[in-house]
């Protein structure tokens, strides 16, 4: 079985994220950037699946500018076989991510898609579901425990309530979320080897997709500042501010 595995470049989860001053969005220039932390997750799981015998090929893809190929070459050093950049300078929203993905997907021919459930940058959670609706494919979102046998997928799925258990048929669309494993960190030697693996670079053209966005973002502005607390001197006064002032209680 080909898994393909979706991966996104953004800023550094590390990194503190400033506003533009003209409002635009956020700043980029000269800003670390690196892999989304969900999709580690799935280059992780899939990697593991290739590794137990159950994917015979693992190719990751991801859409975005030139430098994202530095993202897949992670990817790449973590364990995968091969990558395809979809190479754009434009924005991307989750639909156009998606009419990208399911394109690769009939030229590849995989039978399961792996994804993050969401990206820390946009926290959309939509490209997997609108992947599933556009291919016609089962889907598990969420996903802390994935199964495989035969053409049987569990997907064991974090909800509300707990936990869900779904079992899909190949092919299928899979988020992952953050309990499904804990990303390797790539070793120095297959760091060397990932730069000899390749990396096949498509257009939007080259797909026959159109990614106008449909969106426009007005404007950006930084979350307000937290108020300073106060100190009060007794539990009844605690209470009394709570009801008429917080309203909580």
């Amino acid at each position: 079985m080909k898994i393909l595995v979706a991966v996104k470049r953004v800023i550094d989860a590390n990194i503190k994220v400033r506003v533009r001053h003209d409002g635009s969005g956020v700043e980029t220039a000269n800003v670390k950037m690196a892999m989304n932390p969900f999709c580690e997750i799935a280059v992780e799981e899939a990697v593991r699946m290739a590794e137990e015998g159950i994917a015979d090929e693992v190719v990751l893809v991801s859409a975005g500018p030139g430098p994202a190929k530095e993202t897949l070459r992670t990817g790449l050093a973590m364990g995968a076989d091969r990558a395809i950049h979809i190479v754009t300078e434009e924005t991307l929203e989750p639909l156009a991510v998606a009419k990208l993905l399911a394109a690769v997907a009939a030229r590849e021919d995989p039978g399961m898609i792996l994804l993050g459930k969401q990206a820390i940058d946009d926290d959309c959670n939509q490209t997997g579901q609108m992947l599933a609706a556009l291919l016609g494919w089962s889907q598990g979102t969420f996903a802390s425990k994935i199964t495989i046998d035969g053409d049987t997928i569990t997907v064991t799925r974090e909800v509300d309530d707990g936990l869900e258990t779904v079992a899909l048929t190949r092919p299928a669309v899979v988020t992952t979320d953050l309990r499904l494993n804990e990303p390797r960190y790539a070793t120095l030697p297959n760091i060397m080897k990932a730069k000899k693996k390749s990396i096949d670079p498509l257009t939007p053209d080259e797909l026959g997709v159109d990614i106008t966005p449909r969106l426009e973002v007005l404007r950006v502005t930084d979350p307000p500042a937290r108020e300073a607390g106060i100190k009060l001197d007794t539990a009844a006064e605690l209470v009394d501010k709570l009801v008429n002032e917080a309203g909580v209680l």
